[in-house]
């Protein structure tokens, strides 16, 4: 991939540019390889991976310079910004809504936030691309609710520029500190999902729930995790850290029981409306802390299946885990060497199956899904 950002020594954030994507992926499989010499695996299943470029659905972006004439993009350490609009990461279709933002940041008077005099209003734009019909969401995330009557009178001009601007809302982070959102959430539009679909399962994407951000590699990895479920004899199944539920909608079947847990309330509202569409009888899905859950729980399911942030499931649930002893463990991770910890926990399980699924081209990061079995 070409990168004239890159090239300009402007933007290090894809560190693995210049080396083949062919290259990359022989890196990540020798350092998974290297994580799980220890055990013994039954089936290295070739790496999947998706576009070079123009590959994501989402973009974050620092909101700087001045009202009249603000930059999109990031901050370098030394706080000198960046503008971001012309990174080959992202789609085409971004590019005419990065153009409008502009004059329309300086028509509604949302001064961008200065970090270093700590004034200014307008933190980050993050829009989001469903792949499903080219819908759009938008948000301004604020220092604080003061502009908000300035936004929404000039709001008309932007949606009569933008029509694929689905959703729209005002998020107030008034912390001055790196933090992407704050917890308050404002509606500027009527309708407050975005629709998805990924390998003819419905997903819906709100505000504050996680989504993937490479859609292609992400309905591959759903996919192939239904594969291996299917393949074995399960009819009750947890889906824990389940997100809006991609992983728990692609596995279950109408006799199966189901139960997903996740804790942000956002994600679950989107799993349940999914179900329904669904016609899923049998699928629940509760706002809780995935441990908390697990570890009250008597019953003992056929399979759990984990999708951990980065730290990974953690010693705890390991523990929970070897004890209940589910037949058959899925192991999703973004972070390979927390997952490794994991497994080295789960010490009464053998690893029937390990695939990558270069989620991040052109950086160290990929994803990894894994099966378990009872010894």
């Amino acid at each position: 991939m070409q990168c004239a950002l890159y090239d300009a020594g402007r933007c290090r954030s894809c560190q693995w540019i210049t080396q083949p994507v062919g290259d990359q992926l022989s890196t990540k499989t020798a350092d998974l390889q290297n994580l799980l010499v220890d055990f013994s695996v039954g089936e290295w299943c070739a790496p999947v991976s998706g576009a070079e470029s123009a590959f994501r659905n989402k973009a974050k972006m620092v909101v700087s310079g001045s009202v009249e004439k603000p930059l999109l993009g990031m901050l370098h350490r030394d706080g000198t910004p960046e503008d971001l609009c012309d990174c080959p990461l992202y789609p085409t279709s971004f590019s005419p809504v990065f153009a409008v933002l502009k004059p329309f940041i300086a028509r509604a008077g949302l001064t961008p936030y200065n970090v270093a005099r700590k004034r200014g209003e307008l933190k980050y734009i993050l829009l989001t691309e469903s792949q499903f019909d080219g819908g759009m969401m938008l948000r301004f995330v604020l220092r604080s609710d003061a502009k908000l009557a300035q936004l929404r009178t000039a709001l008309p001009w932007l949606q009569e520029q933008l029509p694929q601007l689905k959703v729209i809302t005002a998020n107030i982070q008034p912390v001055h500190m790196a933090i992407m959102e704050g917890e308050i959430e404002i509606f500027l539009t009527e309708q407050q999902a975005l629709a998805e679909r990924f390998n003819d399962v419905p997903l819906w994407i709100r505000p504050q729930s996680f989504f993937q951000t490479n859609p292609e590699v992400a309905s591959r990895l759903y996919a192939t995790a239904r594969n291996w479920v299917r393949q074995l004899p399960v009819n009750h199944m947890w889906d824990l850290f389940c997100g809006v539920g991609g992983f728990g909608l692609h596995c279950a079947t109408p006799q199966m029981k189901l139960t997903g847990i996740e804790i942000a309330p956002e994600a679950i509202t989107c799993a349940k409306q999914s179900a329904q569409e669904l016609g899923l009888q049998n699928l629940h899905f509760q706002a809780l802390d995935s441990t908390q859950f697990a570890t009250a729980q008597e019953e003992v399911p056929d399979l759990v299946l984990v999708n951990p942030p980065r730290r990974g499931i953690g010693k705890p649930l390991c523990d929970f885990l070897s004890r209940m002893a589910p037949r058959f463990i899925v192991y999703s991770s973004c972070n390979p060497q927390t997952m490794a910890k994991d497994i080295r926990e789960l010490s009464e399980y053998h690893i029937e199956r390990v695939q990558i699924f270069d989620m991040f081209p052109h950086t160290a990061h990929y994803e990894v899904l894994t099966l378990l079995s009872r010894r």
